[in-house]
């Protein structure tokens, strides 16, 4: 069987997708029983020079030569747009063309309504690319957990943050100094926002939240921080103490019945001893913890060319293995239930807190007697000598909630001389 492809963006992960069709053809046939090749491309800019593969099928700019080509079977999406992407993924399948994509950020917002509209069409909708590049870690999720309880989906999913961070311990870099060696290696935008931030990391949470729980949350269900505030003596301190500072996604089942379910990104404390904290540079690695297989990880890169494509090619994989069989239009998940979004008294975790004192008679008395009113108590405390007039103090807690947290960042807030320079969850 023939299957064509017509291919929306030529960038990056276009180009390793090609490239991968055109040196494996062979095997790919020999494993799905059917030639896969791009029939036609459409990009933005034609003018645009493209290597690495034999350019045998034409390139041009008007969507409409895809969609209402009748030898294109699959459509593939790498262009990276929001409402773009959207309208051509639509269009597509209601042209009853299967469709694989790896934009994270239209599967986080708007999946659910395109899975509905390639169900009704009786077509594939695959997104294996959209989450920590070429690790396999949806499908695994949607066939490889169906029949045990997952409690807990973590782990580094933004390659940005993690290069940071590791140019951060490593090489003892400032912030500043090192997202310019990130920018200058490729591995962040010139505007890292959506990185740094941690955006790119929650639109990849949202999916995977939806393929280990069965939920649908959207943006504003998150607790999101990013890594812009993390400073060198943070990550010193942390060292000090044992821990690695990583900006992790975590979503997991919290309450005495595990009833509620908590999603955040934050830059978190990992112990030398956990496996995450190896996870170096731009790689990613994700963490899924079931009732009955215990604690799995899926470590490789999140990014670049060949990883992501290969990731697509997966999907392409399954379209014609269904094709053969004549199965398509079944959901990537159909996992589907409701779980309560945790409250900030069912987020409980130990915590790394510095705060900084002006140097006074009292006033470190005063920070210790505000946490013993929130129950908050320490297990470690290490203080700096004073510096221009301030100490640093930095304690690690007994598990304490995000409420009674709240209650100490409003008792700092009114106080004068103290402030709450930051504060991590420990990861374990």
């Amino acid at each position: 069987m023939d299957i064509g492809i017509g291919l929306f963006g030529l960038g990056t992960v276009g180009s390793g997708v090609v490239k991968i069709l055109q040196e494996n053809a062979d095997q790919i046939t020999k494993r799905t029983g059917s030639r896969l090749s791009v029939k036609h491309a459409v990009v933005h800019n034609l003018n645009k020079e493209r290597t690495g593969f034999i350019q045998n099928f034409p390139i041009t700019d008007n969507a409409t030569d895809i969609l209402n080509n009748p030898d294109i079977q699959i459509v593939v999406e790498v262009m990276g747009t929001l409402d773009q992407a959207y309208d051509i993924i639509k269009r597509a399948l209601n042209a009853k063309k299967h469709v694989v994509t790896a934009n994270k950020d239209l599967i986080a917002s708007r999946g659910q309504e395109l899975v509905t509209i390639a169900e009704t069409n009786g077509v594939d909708l695959f997104f294996e690319a959209a989450v920590a590049g070429g690790i396999p870690i949806l499908r695994t999720l949607s066939t490889s957990f169906t029949a045990d309880e997952i409690s807990r989906v973590a782990g580094i999913i933004n390659g940005t943050s993690n290069f940071i961070l590791t140019q951060m311990t490593t090489n003892n870099l400032a912030y500043a100094n090192a997202l310019k060696l990130a920018q200058d290696m490729g591995f962040a935008e010139s505007d890292p926002t959506n990185d740094v931030e941690g955006f790119d990391a929650a639109y990849k949470l949202i999916i995977l939240s939806n393929f280990a729980f069965g939920v649908q949350p959207v943006l504003g269900d998150l607790a999101i921080t990013g890594i812009a505030n993390v400073t060198d003596a943070d990550i010193a301190d942390a060292n000090a103490f044992g821990y690695a500072i990583k900006l992790l996604g975590v979503a997991q089942r919290v309450g005495d019945t595990k009833e509620a379910i908590s999603i955040e990104v934050s830059p978190q404390l990992v112990p030398f001893s956990h496996p995450l904290a190896t996870v170096h540079n731009e790689n990613n690695a994700v963490l899924v913890n079931g009732e009955s297989v215990g604690e799995v990880m899926l470590y490789g890169p999140g990014a670049g060319e060949m990883p992501t494509a290969n990731s697509v090619l997966s999907d392409l994989t399954n379209v014609a293995t269904d094709l053969a069989l004549n199965t398509p239009g079944h959901p990537f998940n159909s996992f589907n239930q409701d779980l309560d979004l945790a409250k900030p008294s069912q987020r409980i975790a130990r915590r790394f807190i510095v705060v900084e004192v002006d140097d006074t008679p009292g006033a470190m008395y005063s920070v210790t007697g505000m946490f013993a009113a929130a129950k908050i108590s320490f297990t470690d405390l290490k203080q700096t000598p004073a510096a221009n007039g301030t100490a640093r103090m930095v304690a690690l807690t007994h598990p304490a909630s995000d409420a009674q947290l709240n209650v100490i960042k409003t008792t700092i807030r009114n106080a004068d001389g103290i402030n709450l320079a930051a504060e991590y969850k420990l990861f374990s």
